[in-house]
């Protein structure tokens, strides 16, 4: 005889009730993400915007979109796939990667969980 093991689904795997599905929302919320990670560097002076780019204007690092993809797990669930959405962009591409681009992923994303 086979048993399953049920448990609750952990947090993570799916997203807040409350995630919102708004450009400026997600900005904020983003923002706030990289601040968090900007004041560890002592560089929570700058100002993100949709045009902010991640490698020139905040000089982040791999770790650091890894840190990033981590909190947007922890924030809009797993629907939120930043390592898939940096997985269809060529190396330029990433270089280049704004907020903005990651903004409207994130929408997209939240967008269509709701729609299910």
């Amino acid at each position: 005889m086979t048993t399953v093991n049920q448990t609750a689904p952990s947090p993570a795997t799916e997203a807040p009730v409350e995630a919102p599905a708004d450009a400026p929302a997600v900005l904020a919320e983003i923002s706030g993400m990289l601040r968090t990670m900007l004041d560890e560097y002592g560089l929570d002076d700058i100002e993100i915007t949709m045009e902010t780019r991640f490698t020139e204007d905040l000089e982040l690092e791999s770790i650091d979109l890894v840190t990033l993809a981590g909190s947007l797990e922890a924030r809009y669930g797993r629907q939120v796939n930043f390592a898939e959405f940096v997985a269809d962009l060529e190396l330029e591409e990433i270089i280049d990667l704004t907020v903005g681009q990651l903004v409207e992923y994130v929408v997209r994303c939240v967008r269509a969980a709701g729609e299910r």
